[in-house]
């Protein structure tokens, strides 16, 4: 078998980062079916989301990898790993306990384009927590 078939229809992970070391993963929520993020992978962060199963990301920004949950406490527990047909994205199915964007939202997709517009959004849902109360200067 050709080694796109065995990525495309074989049993064998070999996750595709991409040429700068990451992969896209998208958290949705195990319960619900709801999208929550989508944040990055490097091959530490997905090493350590399998053996802890605690969903870790790397920041771009930062340059570091991170837990989710280490400063708000709103934490993901990986469920379920679903990799794409190539192997170069992720959907982590977590379970969770409090809103999952740091700015107050149950999900970080919490607006939508309004209909009939190229560029006004419009808000499709209301904060759940006070982001100011969960990122604390610790």
């Amino acid at each position: 078998m050709s080694a796109s078939k065995e990525i495309e229809t074989g049993t064998q992970f070999t996750p595709q980062f991409n040429a700068h070391g990451l992969l896209p993963a998208i958290a949705q929520d195990a319960e619900t079916g709801q999208v929550l993020m989508v944040a990055y992978m490097n091959k530490e962060a997905l090493s350590r989301t399998i053996a802890t199963g605690r969903a870790t990301y790397y920041s771009r920004s930062r340059g570091a990898l991170w837990t989710k949950g280490e400063q708000s406490g709103h934490t993901q527990q990986v469920r379920e790993i679903l990799v794409d047909c190539d192997q170069d994205c992720l959907i982590l199915k977590v379970q969770v306990d409090a809103g999952q964007c740091h700015v107050g939202y149950q999900s970080c997709f919490y607006r939508r384009l309004e209909a009939g517009s190229d560029s006004r959004l419009e808000f499709v849902a209301e904060p759940v927590y006070d982001p100011r109360q969960a990122y604390k200067t610790k």
